[in-house]
């Protein structure tokens, strides 16, 4: 089973083209400053199968491919593995955010890690830090997180193709959520400011 925090069946913020994306339940790294700390603890998600996300994800149409998030994807390498290679058989990318190294995913010597890497085209790794702040390039919040390609299914050229962005959507119990990659503490302050403008009488 797969213990996940949020699935998000269609978005444009979270890697080329339109994705399914999933948070995935657990992390171990607790980086500082982390934006996702609600993802950290572990056991308390919702648990999927393999089977029932592959089908969710033959669901929805039109997505270029899926991107883990987190929490720590690599906590749950073998079931995440077993899923990829189901989603490359649909012709699908897969992407993957990870708060280790390459190097660090490696010198862990698991079958199962490496068959998820295996099954990876675009790696991002390493954890957000306060210090390297920097919004320039897609999908990232600090300038030492690297885009690894493991395949050839896409290439330097697609960073150049994309800007960060957010998408906000409210959901059925009227909970504003957002997502993507920005300076999420200035919205924060921006949609208090807003909300404190709209009020005034």
């Amino acid at each position: 089973m797969i213990d996940v925090f949020k699935l998000l069946k269609n978005t444009q913020v979270e890697g080329p083209g339109k994705r399914f994306c999933i948070w995935v339940q657990g992390c171990k790294k607790h980086c500082p400053n982390c934006w996702a700390k609600d993802t950290w603890e572990f056991g308390i998600g919702t648990k999927y199968s393999v089977d029932d996300l592959f089908n969710q994800i033959k669901e929805v149409q039109d997505i270029e491919g899926i991107t883990f998030l987190g929490g720590e994807p690599f906590e749950q390498a073998d079931e995440l593995a077993e899923l990829s290679i189901k989603i490359k058989g649909l012709g699908l990318s897969v992407l993957c955010f990870t708060g280790y190294t390459l190097e660090e995913l490696q010198s862990k010597n698991d079958d199962g890690v490496n068959l998820f890497l295996s099954s990876i085209d675009l790696l991002i790794d390493g954890g957000f830090e306060q210090d390297k702040f920097d919004l320039s390039r897609p999908w990232v919040g600090s300038s030492n997180q690297r885009y690894i390609f493991l395949t050839d299914f896409y290439n330097q050229e697609i960073i150049s193709r994309y800007k960060n962005k957010i998408e906000a959507r409210i959901g059925e119990d009227g909970k504003l959520e957002i997502n993507g990659m920005g300076d999420f503490d200035q919205i924060r302050r921006n949609f208090c400011l807003q909300l404190g403008k709209n009020n005034v009488k």
